[in-house]
């Protein structure tokens, strides 16, 4: 008679994991599938991206939208130094091959001038009679832009999944497309403020590790501290005061992140003062707000100030021998007569756009952005059936739409509340720079209620709004250690939600990239009465 004990069978069914689950164990066990991926993401996801926004993207070979000033603007400031007027029909004959009937009479122009150097440029190197030519940069920083997301999701999650979802979901998104195939300049914008505070990111990182290591090294036997150090050698702030400094050189909302970033970084180095046991750590954080501010304004001032170079060493521009005529006198009497005159030049812009309300179809108030009610036309041309190719019973449309995609912009918008109630809660430091990220972009423009803004305005907020729904995302997929139950409905809704909105993304593509379709097609977009 046999004494071995029959095995037991278990009670539960063994356990069968996701594939992502296997797949994202099996990446983390192989250090060369981690470096592969690692590099194989963010390239791809910024491969797509570029084939979205450079394919066609001379069509159409006309202004669109303020392409008419900025466009034009661009190549006269990059042949003079300054933005010159132009002739009556200039429109017509610019896009037919004539770009050089510029003037050499000054324009008055409400933006300074970084933006319209790097559309110049493109011009300069493809040609200014081409239209690929005047969008080429804006196409090219617009693809930067969905990879330099990947990397500020990367430093906030330490997840190349969902930094490849962050980056992915830009990179497939109609504003971000549509901003990046016009000469405009606000895709600039978004890819310098963003760029401010991923620099301001990698400065956390090693500035709380050095102050930590700088108290506990001044400490003797445990005993309170009553100063912690001022740290100077902060090179990543520098860059960020560098990156603020170039958007704000591209518009003026530049200046709300830089003091927003500034802000941030007191307010992180007081709390991190708090937490390692400073007695004073209040006025400690101002000694290194100072040596800060030192760090991060200067160079942001120096930076913006070099893209006036071509006006202040030009004797053309717009206001450039106001001084002249009446110039400073007691304190500021020192002051270069070119630097007076361009005193004088900013403060007639800021009475200009201060006071910008003219009436608009596409105008969109800041406070209704969240809503989407109004996105922005740019383009639209109209072909009879059997014209230009087109093949519907109704006609046939192209239509330039910065619309972006709907369930992404409605999903993020959702996450950011849900987000200002997890930092809340859980006083997550990510979380707060992406608020910090949404408020510097979007709640400045709330004071000027009756300035005339667009919806296409929210490039700028879009990266901070969707790294919002990344976190949200993250949530829903759960956390590793979740019950296997929760983690597979979680992907499962992730998973569908991202189909979701790739299906989307292409029945809208049309309608961002310009492209001929049926009247009856683009009805089908029509979803709300302020839509296209």
């Amino acid at each position: 008679m046999s004494t071995t004990a029959e095995p037991i069978p278990p009670l539960l069914s063994p356990v069968r994991r996701s594939v992502y689950d296997r797949w994202r164990e099996r990446v983390a066990a192989e250090p060369r599938l981690q470096r592969l991926y690692g590099w194989l993401a963010p390239l791809l996801v910024t491969l797509l991206a570029g084939i979205l926004r450079f394919w066609n993207l001379g069509h159409p070979h006309v202004l669109v939208f303020d392409e008419t000033y900025y466009v034009k603007d661009a190549w006269s400031q990059w042949n003079l130094g300054y933005a010159a007027s132009w002739p009556d029909g200039a429109d017509a004959r610019f896009a037919a091959g004539e770009p050089n009937i510029f003037t050499t009479d000054p324009s008055f122009v409400v933006h300074p001038p970084l933006g319209k150097y790097l559309i110049g440029f493109g011009m300069w190197l493809f040609g200014p009679d081409s239209s690929f030519g005047w969008r080429a940069m804006a196409a090219l920083f617009g693809t930067a832009l969905v990879l330099l997301l990947f990397l500020v999701a990367k430093t906030l999650t330490n997840s190349t999944v969902f930094a490849t979802v962050a980056s992915f979901l830009l990179a497939i998104d109609g504003l971000g497309i549509v901003m990046s195939r016009v000469g405009l300049l606000d895709v600039f914008l978004a890819f310098f403020i963003l760029l401010a505070f991923w620099f301001a990111l990698l400065d956390r990182r090693r500035h709380l590790d050095r102050l930590a290591a700088a108290i506990v090294a001044r400490r003797v036997d445990d005993a309170p501290l009553a100063w912690g150090a001022v740290l100077w050698n902060r090179p990543w702030v520098i860059a960020a005061g560098a990156a603020a400094g170039a958007a704000t050189a591209v518009k003026w909302s530049g200046v709300w992140v830089l003091a927003a970033i500034g802000l941030y970084l007191v307010v992180t180095d007081a709390l991190e003062r708090r937490r390692l046991g400073v007695t004073f750590w209040p006025m400690d954080a101002v000694r290194q707000g100072l040596a800060s501010f030192v760090l991060l304004v200067p160079v942001a001032f120096v930076v913006y100030l070099g893209s006036w170079a071509g006006w202040l060493f030009s004797d053309g521009g717009y206001d450039r021998k106001v001084a002249e005529i009446s110039p400073a006198t007691g304190f500021f009497s020192w002051v270069p007569l070119p630097l007076q005159s361009l005193w004088k030049y900013h403060e007639t812009i800021y009475a200009s756009m201060a006071g910008m309300s003219s009436p608009h179809s596409y105008s969109s108030a800041a406070w209704a952005w969240p809503f989407l009610w109004r996105p922005t036309s740019m383009y639209a041309f109209s072909s009879p059936d059997g014209k230009n190719g087109c093949s519907g019973d109704n006609g046939c449309l192209q239509v330039l739409y910065s619309m972006p995609n709907p369930l992404l912009w409605y999903a993020s918008v959702i996450a950011a509340l849900y987000l200002v109630y997890r930092f809340a809660v859980a006083r997550d430091w990510r979380y707060a720079v992406v608020l910090v990220g949404i408020a510097a972009t979007w709640l400045p423009w709330l004071m000027y209620p009756e300035r005339t803004v667009f919806q296409f305005y929210t490039i700028v907020i879009w990266p901070f709004l969707l790294l919002a729904l990344t976190f949200a995302l993250r949530e829903i997929t759960g956390a590793a250690h979740a019950l296997h139950e929760r983690r597979l409905a979680g992907q499962r809704v992730v998973i569908v939600f991202l189909v979701a909105a790739v299906v989307l993304s292409a029945f809208w593509y049309p309608l961002w990239s310009a492209t001929q379709v049926p009247y009856d097609f683009y009805r089908l977009h029509n979803w709300m009465q302020g839509w296209v």
